[in-house]
């Protein structure tokens, strides 16, 4: 009799350390199978970094089908085209198919570039998204530094990722300080917020206070509750919106640089399926992480479908940090190794949020427990050690990865960064 056969799809930051955790769980009980759209893992908190060239992007790669295989786990890289969960399979690119007992998706999103004309790397402005979307960057900013103008960084209506914007605007003014070019360029922070430090999690301690000081010790105006009209080559067309909708202003903003992260939806292997998703094509999941309606489907990281925190004038979207995606990833590995025993799954992800924003010479960083307010934990600090803090998770992380361990990773070593910060001020 063969074994169960488990799928996870797709090989992000969610995807790896969720085959890495089940393979381990189920102890051998069920075949553990990546489908991935290509061979490599790339660590995507490190893209501004990249787009700066403060790292190459083959420093943050990992080519995962050794490692897929000394863990005994199948890989194929040829990519999902659609899911039929109906069916318990999934059809790849290459026209194949593969027959599943139970399926993890762990897709990650779309960029959804589309919803705003002139937006993204097809566009005039560029990303921090994917690794090779920061690659193009870095060689736009080589151009960039010899021809000074201004420049426009931010986060699109309906993004759910605010951190790597405000990383990233903080980065390239560390950069252009050090290039003795800063008193050169005007900086502005285009961003759906309804206030800077929001988060889209209504923010956490004090970073309001936090990143509205940074940016005002570094020159960055912000604009905030802005829907982005339109991008032109050079110029970019923004409304900002008051409380109730209506329009507040209408800012003309020029630059020779502009770096906007998109909204997300649903990859299109999901996308439109009933009973699987939103209408944003995002997976809908209970407190197990499993889909209501297809029980054998889990889904966790940037494709689970969560609502917003509440009602804002421009849509903002909710986060899955790295804790919270790597609780995500334990849950369903304690859960799929009690279906395997013929049990119903009992463990919940904890959705807190530990999160490092960077800043190039410094940074913020929050606990949040849960990520969703109201929390039982509410902190936010700042400091250089922030810097130095995130420089090791990159390195224990890409080691974690090729290694592939399942040991927790924010848990132990982000609580402990935090620990040591907070025993120092005593």
């Amino acid at each position: 009799m063969s074994q169960p056969v488990i799928v996870v799809l797709g090989a992000g930051l969610g995807g790896t350390i969720a085959a890495y955790e089940i393979r381990d769980a189920v102890k051998g009980k069920a075949q553990v199978m990546v489908i991935n759209e290509g061979e490599d893992y790339w660590f995507v908190p490190s893209n501004p970094w990249v787009a700066v060239r403060w790292r190459d992007p083959e420093a943050v790669r990992v080519h995962l089908p050794p490692v897929m295989k000394r863990k005994g786990i199948d890989f194929t890289a040829v990519g999902a085209k659609r899911v039929h969960p109906a069916e318990n399979r999934v059809e790849l690119n290459d026209g194949s198919s593969v027959a599943y007992d139970y399926l993890v998706i762990a897709t990650g999103p779309e960029l959804a570039f589309d919803e705003v004309e002139g937006l993204g790397p097809n566009g005039y402005t560029t990303s921090v998204c994917k690794t090779d979307h920061a690659a193009e960057a870095a060689d736009l900013f080589d151009k960039f530094v010899d021809d000074p103008k201004p420049i426009v960084i931010g986060a699109a209506q309906g993004a759910s990722c605010y951190g790597p914007a405000y990383e990233f605007a903080m980065i390239v003014d560390t950069e252009l300080r050090r290039r003795k070019i800063r008193d050169k360029v005007n900086m502005t922070f285009v961003t759906a917020e309804p206030y800077v430090g929001h988060l889209g999690l209504d923010g956490v301690g004090d970073t309001k206070g936090l990143l509205e000081s940074e940016m005002r010790q570094r020159h960055i105006k912000w604009i905030t509750n802005a829907k982005i009209a339109k991008v032109e080559d050079g110029m970019m067309h923004v409304s900002e919106l008051n409380e109730d909708g209506s329009t507040k202003a209408e800012h003309d903003l020029p630059f020779g640089f502009s770096m906007i992260l998109p909204a997300f939806r649903g990859v299109p292997a999901v996308f439109g399926i009933e009973g699987l998703t939103n209408p944003r094509g995002f997976i809908l999941a209970d407190k197990f992480q499993r889909n209501p309606n297809f029980k054998n489907v889990y889904s966790l990281g940037v494709c689970v479908a969560i609502p917003p925190v509440g009602p804002t004038p421009v849509p903002v979207g909710v986060p899955k940090t790295g804790f919270m995606i790597e609780s995500m990833v334990t849950a369903i590995a304690h859960n799929l190794a009690r279906e395997l025993d013929g049990k119903e799954p009992d463990t919940e992800a904890s959705w807190n949020a530990v999160c490092l924003a960077d800043f190039g010479d410094g940074g913020v960083a929050f606990v949040a427990e849960p990520q969703i307010p109201p929390r039982n934990l509410n902190w936010s600090g700042e400091g250089k050690w922030v810097h130095l803090a995130k420089i090791g998770f990159e390195k224990y992380f890409l080691h974690k990865v090729r290694r592939g361990t399942s040991e927790p990773f924010y848990e132990t070593m982000a609580l402990k960064a935090l620990g040591l910060r907070k025993l120092r001020q005593h």
